[in-house]
């Protein structure tokens, strides 16, 4: 494998994919400048132009589109699908071609993700892609763009070969992150390191801040990042401590997954718009309310991004002879957004409030699961209510927050948070820590954490809270009626790093495949002594067990492999074993979610 000579940051947004780079080489003299990416793209019938920012959004042309070569790109002209811009603007005009959330579709549980699904309610003519095949296009999509700007005539520069760090909401499961790593196999980016994107946008913080962010933090801060984006809303804390003079940052804590986020702000800014729509004497139909819904999203980013723009046309095509022009007209203006986000998901409560639960239908479309209560506010509450360490405790309140997504360039938005936090009862003024921008600090951010692991800027600790062991069964000859005892086997000791890799030297095992086995993932608070690769045979006092996986993993029927065993701490709060054989170098995976206290096999 080359030798990567960038650091590459991809944000794979919800609605929207940025992408960052940097020099991976690295001394004393110089520090490498975190560059923007700018992606080429349709924009229109025919036109291509260099974005800083490619909507995540995937257009599925009709023949007639594909044949006239108006989709072509420079460097694939038999294109047959749009993504970016002219995907999002052609998709509200023919929305039942549009492909759009499809990393909010990689978390939905209710349907497998493998199939080929979307547009969801599509019609039968369009061949569909599963959630996996969307994201993995927009990545092609980046891929290809970057394969053609900066590594033409010069393989070493490929972006197979460099070093990439791509970012997931800090609330994705084990399973959807998985399934963001298969995605990025597919699209050809074999070694991927994923990343939390409150971390990354809190990590642009500290590279935007340079040597100033010691000065706008202090030892005690607890720092909320707040940060909503198109499919969800991610809550992280991140404590500021001291260490030998000097500041660190660990990060403490991270909320549930939350699928509330700019999809709902557009579909509720859609439903008041059709609603005025109709008191006028015009009804729409679920096509135009499709449509309708994207275009209120291409308004809400346009005047949210721009405070020079007080309103924004809206144009819905017509289903009927009878209306002027085919289309029917409307607009959005900057106070209706503002009014509607704040009293819809940013509404005063109190700090005991808690997510209203709406009472379930017991039929409902597998469509994705969004949160029966809009009100961040109150979900906000509720996460912080979730750190208390008793019930007679008050909730700890940040001192600091960061905010990152495109609805948080609204100051009104900003300053609503920050006053129904104040009214928690914190003994200090909460105050904000400025964000250099709101739409591309997550991809920086990433960039910035791949010098960091080189050395060449501050990481957020987030060491492991617990020693980790998984069980192994004691070599020794069988006694009837009584099971072979089985030790622990430490495998990350407390505090272990995350993004740091250990590898067990000097011990073999055995690892059984092709037939269904357990493994039984264990932990304790009290041995923070152990480290990995440490057997420790009566344990039962102070081990406990977590989690268990039933697996089979790949192989001949009952086949007993000699391996040797490689950990990794990940940066998305997952423990991964890696079983090598001895023999041929083959490699199963374990992996344990940390957070989530479950673990699974393959």
């Amino acid at each position: 494998m080359h030798h990567p000579e960038f650091i590459i940051g991809i944000d794979l947004g919800t609605t929207n994919s940025i992408v960052a780079y940097t020099e991976a080489a690295v001394t004393d003299e110089h520090t490498p400048q975190i560059r923007i990416l700018d992606i080429p793209q349709i924009v229109d019938s025919g036109v291509v132009e260099n974005r800083s920012i490619l909507p995540s959004f995937i257009f599925l042309p009709a023949a007639h589109e594909i044949s006239d070569g108006r989709i072509a790109l420079p460097w694939n002209e038999g294109n047959n699908r749009i993504v970016g811009e002219y995907a999002r603007r052609r998709g509200a005009e023919v929305p039942q071609r549009l492909i759009s959330s499809s990393k909010s579709w990689l978390s939905n549980t209710m349907i497998d993700r493998n199939q080929a699904v979307l547009p969801w309610d599509g019609p039968d003519d369009v061949a569909k892609l599963s959630p996996i095949e969307s994201s993995a296009l927009i990545l092609e999509h980046i891929r290809d763009v970057w394969n053609h700007l900066m590594a033409s005539g010069d393989e070493r520069l490929k972006i197979e070969y460099q070093e990439i760090l791509l970012t997931v909401p800090a609330s994705f499961d084990a399973v959807a992150r998985e399934l963001t790593v298969k995605a990025a196999q597919q699209a050809g980016l074999a070694h991927v390191t994923l990343l939390e994107e409150p971390q990354a946008a809190f990590y642009s913080w500290i590279e935007a801040s340079q040597d100033q962010w010691r000065k706008n933090v202090k030892k005690g801060d607890l720092v909320l990042v707040f940060d909503v984006g198109g499919g969800t809303t991610d809550f992280s804390l991140i404590r500021v401590t001291e260490q030998d003079g000097d500041l660190v940052l660990e990060r403490i804590a991270v909320g549930d997954h939350l699928l509330v986020g700019g999809d709902n702000m557009d579909l509720t800014l859609a439903y008041g718009i059709a609603k005025k729509l109709s008191a006028a004497g015009t009804r729409l139909d679920a096509w135009q309310m499709r449509g309708l819904v994207h275009s209120c999203r291409n308004a809400k980013e346009i005047l949210l991004s721009d405070p020079d723009i007080r309103e924004h046309p809206l144009t819905i095509l017509g289903r009927g002879s009878k209306l002027i022009g085919g289309t029917i007209s409307s607009s959005l203006n900057r106070n209706e957004i503002e009014q509607t986000i704040l009293d819809g998901f940013f509404p005063a409560c109190g700090s005991t409030s808690m997510p209203m639960k709406a009472a379930k239908v017991g039929l409902q479309e597998a469509g994705l699961s969004y949160e029966s209560d809009p009100g961040v506010s109150r979900h906000l509450a509720k996460f912080l209510t979730q750190q208390k360490k008793d019930a007679e405790e008050n909730i700890p309140l940040p001192t600091a927050v960061l905010f990152n997504g495109g609805v948080m360039k609204s100051e009104s938005v900003r300053q609503q948070i920050l006053s129904i936090l104040n009214t928690w009862g914190g003994s200090t003024p909460v105050r904000e820590i400025h964000s250099k921008d709101f739409d591309l600090s997550v991809a920086r951010g990433a960039a910035y954490y791949g010098l960091a692991r080189k050395g060449r800027g501050v990481r957020i600790r987030g060491g492991l809270p617990k020693s980790y062991y998984i069980g192994i069964a004691a070599s020794m000859p069988a006694v009837p009626g009584m099971p072979a005892p089985v030790k622990a086997l430490c495998v990350a000791g407390f505090g272990m790093e995350e993004g740091t890799d250990i590898n067990v030297t000097g011990k073999e095992f055995a690892l059984v495949v092709g037939e269904p086995v357990r493994f039984d993932f264990l932990g304790s608070s009290v041995r923070r002594q152990d480290t990995a690769g440490e057997i420790v045979e009566d344990w039962q006092e102070e081990i406990e067990e977590i989690a268990t996986i039933e697996t089979t993993l790949d192989g001949e029927f009952g086949k007993v492999v000699r391996v040797t065993i490689e950990i990794k701490a990940t940066e998305i709060g997952t423990l991964e074993l890696w079983c090598v054989s001895i023999e041929d170098g083959h490699k199963w995976k374990l992996e344990f979610n940390i957070r989530e206290q479950e673990a699974f096999g393959s």
